[in-house]
């Protein structure tokens, strides 16, 4: 997602870069740039909303990413798409630090910061093995700051956003999502390809 300029969108403005977070139901903490259940990225008149649920410890969302990447940079891009990206902690059971949740809240880190695509692909290209202890607090402070997020250390070392992830993650499952990846075009899952992803935009672009 590097490869894209991507627009952070927060709630139907432009909030790329905007350092600050705001405070969504419950009184919970969310990044700038995202919901009390995801982060957007791209333009919010796009015809087709594609929705990925992922888990930064899950061995299939780093497979799905590689190979659809490229295909969401260029549906973002063209304005055909939006992503909604929602960060799940679902796996935590396969770390002895919690890394899945550690990872998601540090992604909502790197939402308020605006460097999000950058990060997410960052942590799935060091995405450790399950069963592992997974990545440092310290390695993920360093990912952000090489995505381009400032001022991110306290944020990841304080869980600033830890409540969010729990948001997120509980939305989920309230909306039967029971395994990563799992995406969405326009409300309708859709297979775990990039043609399958391309071709149900492509629908719902001609719609």
């Amino acid at each position: 997602m590097a490869a894209v300029v991507a627009v952070l969108l927060f709630g139907g403005a432009v909030g790329f870069g905007v350092h600050q977070s705001r405070r969504g139901s419950g009184d919970v903490a969310v990044p700038a740039g995202a919901t009390p259940t995801g982060v957007v990225v791209g333009q919010a008149s796009a015809p087709a909303t594609i929705d990925i649920y992922l888990d930064f410890q899950c061995p299939a969302c780093k497979t799905f990413e590689e190979r659809a990447d490229a295909t969401i940079d260029e549906l973002v891009a063209a304005g055909q798409a939006k992503v909604v990206y929602h960060p799940v902690a679902y796996l935590d059971r396969f770390s002895s630090t919690r890394y899945a949740s550690r990872a998601a809240q540090a992604s909502g880190c790197a939402a308020d910061a605006g460097v999000f695509p950058a990060y997410l692909d960052l942590l799935f290209a060091e995405q450790p093995p399950e069963n592992s202890a997974g990545l440092p607090d310290d390695r993920l402070i360093e990912l952000g700051r090489e995505a381009g997020a400032r001022e991110f250390a306290q944020c990841v070392r304080d869980e600033r956003y830890a409540g969010w992830m729990r948001s997120v993650t509980d939305a989920a499952a309230r909306a039967g999502i029971t395994s990563t990846p799992t995406v969405l075009v326009n409300g309708t899952a859709v297979p775990r390809t990039a043609d399958a992803l391309r071709a149900a935009v492509a629908v719902a672009v001609a719609g």
